[in-house]
């Protein structure tokens, strides 16, 4: 498709991406070159400069390659946004190994697929997360090395000591001992020497495994090369041209275990040597509020269950937060009305845009100071096409208006799945990424998302795989079949709702499945919503059909809402 959309590109952004070959590495120690004694990470008031932060990188980085870290090791990091997920993260880099990013909501089933099928050496967790969770398994997975940090390690005196206290009572700090295998963060990152081996990086080095279900079926990992996030990195760059280098302020609520919060509120902001002030909890939004009137954030990237949470915050109309001058929105599709009351409240200005793990992950963005579309997720940043086929045979390109799925080119695209090619082969041709997303384009060049072409759920940001959730609920004793869909939900985009069919003679509980999912399940992932009933609808070769349920869910609702 011809980029008739570059004619809505913001003044001074260009038409296409001049990729310069800068890897994830020479960003960061570029930025630290630069603005060595500006405020890098921050953390409760706590602050590390660049030049810190990039003496730590290299001190860790050092640790690791003690502990067999090397070009082409992978490194989980299992941890929450902390000072400490941005120097294991570039540390990790800096020797030419791979980042694992994993959630900290993971049960122990998720952890030992992820583990296993990545192969990882290292694991970079948090005290509580290691005694808990991982301690008990190590059995089941390969890991070799675990290095242990505590959310005090980072934070401001008198707060380091008196935040174990408070921890302990949510099983959230834990004293952990010396023994085989274990080592610990600080020492490694403040006693080892700033001497790391630096091999030769190539741009198209594998960087991170980024897990995700694709577009259906088993997890898998989504093969980020330093150009493919390079290239995300400097396509954000341009595409924000009024931004000041060297001066913004970044909120980052968004989890650095997501690929868009690890790319939007990690690297890009280190690229432009902004202040970064990070939220290990994006769930309190009095921290979120406070941290904006304290710091001046300028910089406010979100999720529309964010932004809604805000909005609502009681006193925000008294509260100075007039620094805020722009801000992202992803992962979910955002409300008009949130957007309007967001911008009146704040002054600020909210662009929606578009992205997935296997892009790493912005391709569409709304200009931020020109025209910006209500329920468009925007137009293709510089250097990216994209264009329409139809669903059905996944070839035919369709034109201006016509529904079908969203397909799209760039740098930004992955290598492919982790040892997967046949996973691979089905969603990249010829460089092109079919997304699984359904959509329309306007005559303007403007992309807007009428739905999913597989069952992924959406739900707050994070992908809910149904097939996953229905293996779990099966595995209960009086299950015998389960059906799990996404429901329109105001806070969180979709709600998980499960359909449930038990055996003769069983009798079970909403509170009883769900206590049974949360053994093996992310919290994100249990079912929200639980509906017991005699069958599911099915085809005649047996299927499940989520459809028909979807449609009598929606029309449920939606005479429900006619009624009230």
């Amino acid at each position: 498709m011809e980029r008739i959309w570059t004619k809505h590109y913001d003044q001074g952004v260009p038409p296409d991406l001049a990729l310069q070959d800068l890897n994830l590495v020479d960003i960061f120690e570029r930025s630290a070159g630069k603005w060595p004694d500006r405020p890098a990470v921050t953390l409760k008031g706590k602050t590390l400069t660049y030049a810190q932060l990039k003496d730590q990188v290299d001190r860790f980085a050092t640790g690791l390659s003690n502990l067999g870290v090397g070009v082409n090791s992978r490194v989980a990091l299992w941890l929450p946004n902390l000072p400490q997920s941005v120097i294991a993260y570039m540390a990790t880099l800096k020797l030419g190994a791979q980042v694992v990013n994993t959630n900290p909501l993971y049960m122990e089933r998720e952890l030992e697929h992820h583990f296993n099928d990545s192969g990882v050496s290292v694991v970079v967790t948090l005290d509580f997360l290691w005694w808990y969770k991982l301690r008990g398994m190590m059995n089941k997975v390969g890991v070799k090395h675990v290095v242990v940090s505590s959310i005090p390690d980072y934070l401001p005196f008198p707060l380091n000591f008196l935040a174990p206290l408070k921890l302990k009572k949510t099983n959230q700090y834990v004293k952990v001992p010396r023994e085989k295998g274990v080592h610990f963060f600080k020492e490694l990152a403040e006693e080892e020497a700033p001497a790391p081996p630096r091999p030769e990086i190539p741009m198209d080095h594998p960087a991170l495994l980024q897990y995700t279900g694709g577009t259906t079926g088993v997890s898998k990992g989504a093969v980020l090369t330093h150009r493919n996030l390079s290239a995300n990195v400097q396509q954000a760059e341009i595409w924000f041209p009024t931004m000041k280098p060297g001066e913004e302020v970044l909120l980052a609520c968004l989890p650095y275990f997501h690929v868009f919060g690890m790319t939007v509120s990690m690297l890009w902001p280190i690229a432009i040597g902004a202040q970064i002030i990070t939220v290990p909890n994006p769930r309190d939004i009095k921290d979120l509020v406070d941290s904006i009137k304290k710091y001046r954030v300028s910089i406010f990237p979100a999720v529309p269950a964010l932004f809604t949470a805000i909005n609502n915050y009681p006193g925000l109309q008294s509260s100075d937060v007039a620094s805020v001058k722009a801000c992202f929105s992803g992962s979910a599709p955002l409300a008009v009305e949130t957007l309007r009351r967001f911008e009146e409240l704040t002054g600020g200005k909210i662009t929606e845009g578009f992205g997935m793990t296997e892009t790493s992950p912005v391709t569409h963005v709304n200009p931020l100071h020109g025209l910006r579309k209500a329920g468009s997720v925007g137009v293709p940043v510089p250097g990216t096409d994209m264009k329409i086929v139809d669903k059905e045979d996944g070839v035919t390109e369709l034109g201006v208006g016509q529904e079908g799925e969203l397909c799209v080119k760039g740098p930004q695209v992955m290598q492919g799945y982790w040892q997967r090619p046949d996973e691979t082969a089905k969603v990249l041709e010829n460089g092109w990424m079919h997304t699984g997303d359904l959509a329309r384009v306007d005559e303007d060049g403007y992309t807007f998302i009428v739905g999913r072409k597989k069952d992924m759920i959406l739900a707050g940001g994070y992908n809910v795989y149904p097939d996953e959730v229905d293996n779990v609920l099966t595995g209960h004793p009086a299950v015998l079949e389960a059906a799990t869909i996404g429901v329109p939900d105001e806070r969180c985009g979709e709600a998980v709702k499960s359909f449930i069919v038990l055996r003769p003679g069983a009798s079970a509980e909403e509170d009883e499945i769900r206590h049974f999912c949360k053994e093996s399940l992310a919290a994100y992932k249990v079912p929200k919503l639980i509906e017991f009933i005699p069958e599911l609808p099915k085809s005649s070769m047996m299927k499940i059909l989520r459809k028909d349920l979807r449609e009598r869910e929606l029309a449920k609702m939606a005479a429900a809402k006619g009624g009230s």
